[in-house]
Protein backbone atom coordinates (compact mmCIF):
# COMPACT_ATOMS: atom_id res chain seq x y z
CA UNK A 1 0.00 0.00 0.00
CA UNK A 2 1.60 3.24 -1.09
CA UNK A 3 -0.11 5.22 1.67
CA UNK A 4 1.33 2.92 4.32
CA UNK A 5 4.78 2.96 2.72
CA UNK A 6 4.74 6.75 2.60
CA UNK A 7 3.69 6.94 6.23
CA UNK A 8 6.27 4.33 7.24
CA UNK A 9 9.00 6.14 5.32
CA UNK A 10 8.14 9.48 6.91
CA UNK A 11 7.86 7.83 10.29
CA UNK A 12 11.23 6.13 9.89
CA UNK A 13 12.95 9.34 8.90
CA UNK A 14 11.38 11.23 11.75
CA UNK A 15 12.33 8.45 14.18
CA UNK A 16 15.93 8.54 13.01
CA UNK A 17 16.02 12.30 13.46
CA UNK A 18 14.41 12.23 16.87
CA UNK A 19 16.52 9.32 18.11
CA UNK A 20 19.43 11.72 18.13
CA UNK A 21 17.54 14.18 20.32
CA UNK A 22 15.62 13.93 23.60
CA UNK A 23 12.33 14.64 21.85
CA UNK A 24 10.50 11.29 22.26
CA UNK A 25 7.26 13.04 23.17
CA UNK A 26 7.52 15.13 20.04
CA UNK A 27 7.88 11.92 18.03
CA UNK A 28 4.68 10.50 19.51
CA UNK A 29 2.84 13.74 18.85
CA UNK A 30 4.14 13.97 15.31
CA UNK A 31 3.19 10.35 14.61
CA UNK A 32 -0.33 11.03 15.85
CA UNK A 33 -0.51 14.20 13.79
CA UNK A 34 0.65 12.44 10.62
CA UNK A 35 -1.68 9.50 11.19
CA UNK A 36 -4.57 11.90 11.64
CA UNK A 37 -3.59 13.83 8.51
CA UNK A 38 -3.32 10.72 6.32
CA UNK A 39 -6.55 9.25 7.64
CA UNK A 40 -8.44 12.37 6.52
CA UNK A 41 -7.12 12.11 2.97
CA UNK A 42 -9.25 10.22 0.50
CA UNK A 43 -6.49 7.93 -0.75
CA UNK A 44 -6.64 4.60 -2.52
CA UNK A 45 -3.99 1.98 -3.00
CA UNK A 46 -2.27 1.55 -6.34
CA UNK A 47 -3.95 -1.84 -6.72
CA UNK A 48 -7.41 -0.32 -6.18
CA UNK A 49 -6.62 2.43 -8.69
CA UNK A 50 -5.44 -0.09 -11.31
CA UNK A 51 -8.58 -2.20 -10.86
CA UNK A 52 -10.80 0.84 -11.31
CA UNK A 53 -8.83 1.96 -14.37
CA UNK A 54 -9.31 -1.48 -15.97
CA UNK A 55 -13.03 -1.41 -15.16
CA UNK A 56 -13.35 2.02 -16.70
CA UNK A 57 -11.52 0.95 -19.87
CA UNK A 58 -13.77 -2.12 -20.18
CA UNK A 59 -16.87 0.02 -19.66
CA UNK A 60 -15.75 2.44 -22.34
CA UNK A 61 -15.23 -0.43 -24.79
CA UNK A 62 -18.71 -1.77 -24.05
CA UNK A 63 -20.27 1.66 -24.47
CA UNK A 64 -18.51 2.16 -27.81
CA UNK A 65 -19.71 -1.26 -29.02
CA UNK A 66 -23.26 -0.47 -27.91
CA UNK A 67 -23.18 2.92 -29.64
CA UNK A 68 -22.13 1.24 -32.88
CA UNK A 69 -24.88 -1.37 -32.51
CA UNK A 70 -27.52 1.29 -31.82
CA UNK A 71 -26.39 3.26 -34.87
CA UNK A 72 -26.66 0.12 -37.04
CA UNK A 73 -30.14 -0.66 -35.70
CA UNK A 74 -31.26 2.92 -36.23
CA UNK A 75 -29.98 2.76 -39.80
CA UNK A 76 -31.97 -0.46 -40.41
CA UNK A 77 -35.16 1.02 -38.96
CA UNK A 78 -34.87 4.28 -40.91
CA UNK A 79 -34.38 2.52 -44.30
CA UNK A 80 -37.57 2.49 -46.32
CA UNK A 81 -38.81 -1.01 -47.15
CA UNK A 82 -38.62 -1.69 -50.86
Amino acid sequence: MPQNRLFEDLSGRISALLAQSPAKDAEKNLRALLASFFSRLDLVTREEFDVQARLLARSREQINALEIRVAELEAKVSKPNV
